[in-house]
């Protein structure tokens, strides 16, 4: 019997196969979609049946690309028991597409080895994913003292440099002092953002049905320098939003204050926050995919290999549903260059 997608409007029931099933993401979780559905992108939740058995789980954005067309998405989906089904889930959706709806794209939260990544799964083609393809993520499942040695020797020094210095970190519910943070990392490196109420929105909703969004800070004698915004479901958290700042106020002697490794402090106790709470990986999220030493992302990148986690890629497929898709994925990737050269000078992603 062929796999077919059940409508469902019960957000915990759904969040409870989101959570529950091994090849599984949080940005597949109800709140990810009330978030999403700020941007314009309409979420339709469905559970993936195999004849009785719920044997996954779907959340499809549908964005709209012009009058009477439109593109389905899975964020880091779909959700599944055993990920050999992919190939069946493009005839289940197929079967509830709208005429309107051009392709669809999706992202598999199954990581990959780049010598083992497909270009066809069934019906499905590579495509370029939009979440970062490639990532870093640590085994929170070692002890304490055994990611703490897995760390780069310098990113162990300055462990316990911050530590000595005072700096603190933990979940932590000031968001206008991680919105500071989050706009001003932005700005300092040319990035887009979303509307402030997109990720307040995340904040409220994804905490509501089983999973979890929340903020970590890192401070020192108060003041908030590093922070990051995650979301987690299931076996593991998400690391989606974030940066530094440097502590611009004056000292008692006027002196210029040292660098008190923020940011540093910032990634290890969230990692201890996550292991803690029974989380068994940290997603570092995103990683470039080409290395280049005059970008921010090599910075970003180098910050994040410091603690020892595994690179992985996580490859993105689509399905045309249209004659027309070939067009729409090229005009779609010339109104990214384009947003990429207004932003930052460049036609070249972040990633």
């Amino acid at each position: 019997m062929p796999l077919a997608l059940h409508l469902t409007d019960d957000p915990a029931a759904y969040d409870d196969v989101v959570r529950s099933l091994p090849v599984t993401s949080a940005l597949q979780g109800w709140g990810y979609g009330e978030a999403r559905r700020l941007l314009g992108h309409v979420p339709t939740r469905y559970l993936i049946r195999d004849g009785g058995r719920t044997v996954g789980a779907l959340q499809l954005l549908r964005k709209p690309l012009a009058p009477g067309l439109s593109l389905l998405y899975a964020p880091r989906g779909p959700v599944l028991d055993d990920i050999t089904r992919l190939p069946e889930v493009a005839s289940a959706i197929k079967a509830i597409a709208r005429p309107t709806d051009v392709r669809v794209l999706i992202e598999p939260p199954f990581p990959r080895d780049a010598h083992l990544l497909p270009d066809e799964i069934g019906p499905w083609k590579r495509a370029e994913a939009e979440q970062p393809e490639h990532t870093i993520a640590v085994d929170l499942t070692r002890s304490e003292d055994e990611l703490l040695a897995n760390l780069h020797h310098m990113a162990r020094r300055n462990v316990k440099k911050s530590a000595k210095l005072g700096v603190t970190a933990g979940r932590d519910d000031d968001f206008e002092a991680f919105w500071e943070i989050f706009t001003s990392t932005n700005e300092r490196a040319k990035l887009g953002a979303f509307p402030r109420a997109y990720y307040e929105t995340m904040l409220r909703e994804a905490n509501r049905f089983g999973g979890e969004a929340y903020l970590v800070l890192a401070r020192h004698e108060g003041r908030a320098l590093a922070g990051g915004f995650f979301l987690a479901m299931g076996g593991g958290t998400y690391y989606l939003y974030g940066g530094s700042i440097k502590d611009d106020r004056p000292t008692a002697d006027g002196e210029k204050r040292q660098d008190v490794q923020a940011p540093t402090a910032f990634y290890w106790h969230a990692m201890l926050d996550a292991k803690r709470r029974g989380y068994r990986f940290f997603d570092f999220w995103g990683i470039p995919r080409a290395l280049d030493e005059s970008k921010h992302s090599f910075g970003v990148f180098r910050m994040k290999e410091n603690f020892g986690g595994d690179k992985i890629w996580y490859p993105g497929y689509e399905y045309a549903l249209s004659p027309l898709a070939p067009f729409v994925k090229r005009a779609l990737r010339l109104r990214k260059d384009l947003n990429n050269y207004r932003r930052r000078g460049t036609t070249q992603d972040v990633l």
